[in-house]
């Protein structure tokens, strides 16, 4: 009788637990696609008034830099609250306004517009690989965690030198470095919300948005290098 009762106390645990898993990563995946619309008109906004045009340089970088850690601020400081959802969405509004100036450029070639549908498509495809296999491996991959930070550390480091620098050579390296740093990122951090490592869907939404958006904007800035048509 007493092991009838802790065989069934166990296998409700276990059912409670993967209701709460199950939750977060649906919430999570609901506002990580209700993020790309204030990401898209931001994005939007910027390309056709041309409001970041004049963020270049140091300027441009103190912008996004101090914008970008503020929202993260107030969105550590309201995720448990009903204004988290509204500041996430403002962070990534914000997010996109940063990235306009990249897609302007790009868009600047003749070929464009197939150029931003290719970096889309690839950004989807590394989605979709890591989704799947989040949900394939067994292996604890929290350990990824530091040695990931360092790699983005380094991108960061390197993307401030070539702020000032300019040097094509060094862009198309750190992007390429951040493709591969954020793709494995967007893993650890999916992994885990399924392993339960991970139960706010806004933090969670948060570490997700940032990575595809890293993938994006470094896919986007090799495209624009190596495919661009000025034809």
């Amino acid at each position: 009788m007493s092991d009838h009762v802790q065989t069934s106390g166990q296998l409700g645990t276990t059912g409670s637990y993967a209701l709460q898993r199950n939750r977060v990563l649906r919430n999570t995946y609901w506002l990580l696609a209700l993020s790309m619309l204030p990401t898209v008109l931001g994005a939007w906004i910027g390309v056709n008034t041309g409001i970041t045009a004049s963020l270049t340089g140091g300027l441009g970088l103190i912008v996004f830099l101090g914008g970008a850690f503020a929202f993260m601020f107030a969105i550590e400081k309201t995720k448990n609250s009903a204004a988290g959802v509204p500041v996430l969405l403002a962070f990534t509004f914000f997010m996109g306004l940063m990235l306009s100036r990249l897609l302007a450029a790009v868009l600047g070639f003749s070929n464009g517009s197939s150029l931003v549908m290719t970096a889309f498509g690839g950004t989807a495809f590394v989605f979709f690989v890591m989704a799947n296999l989040s949900t394939v491996i067994k292996r604890d991959l929290s350990g990824m965690g530091k040695w990931l930070f360092v790699g983005a550390l380094a991108i960061f480091v390197g993307a401030i030198i070539n702020v000032f620098v300019g040097s094509p050579a060094l862009m198309a390296a750190v992007a390429s470095m951040a493709i591969v740093v954020f793709s494995l990122f967007l893993l650890h951090d999916l992994k885990r919300i399924v392993d339960g490592g991970e139960t706010n869907y806004i933090t969670a939404t948060l570490g997700v948005y940032l990575s595809l958006f890293n993938v994006f904007q470094s896919l986007l800035a090799l495209l624009g290098l190596f495919g661009g048509d000025r034809e």
